[in-house]
């Protein structure tokens, strides 16, 4: 398969999928359990990527800077700094573990 084949085929099940919830009855998606899921969905999702994001390197776990760097935004995040601010904290931090030899 080509790659224009590939994105070809990915666009039509893009543009299948969207087809698909016109038809789909409104009192499978109106429910308080499918809202629920879709409420809860992203905030998953997310913590799934992030951990993946951290501590994986392939198939192997590795716990370097980056560590470092999400503890740093996670505590500015409760704290409510914003987001520019987490960023840069979180870059610095890796930045400087890196430097001392941690990462």
């Amino acid at each position: 398969m080509t790659l224009t084949t590939a994105v070809l085929v990915a666009c039509a099940l893009a543009f299948a999928t969207k087809a698909v919830g016109y038809v789909v009855p409104p009192r499978l998606v109106e429910g308080e359990r499918t809202m629920r899921v879709s409420t809860l969905l992203p905030a998953a999702l997310l913590a799934g990527l992030i951990v993946v994001q951290t501590v994986a390197d392939g198939p192997a776990l590795v716990l370097d800077a980056r560590i470092g760097a999400l503890v740093v935004a996670a505590l500015l995040l409760w704290r409510g700094a914003g987001f520019i601010t987490v960023v840069i904290a979180g870059a610095v931090t890796a930045a400087l573990l890196r430097l001392i030899g941690l990462g």
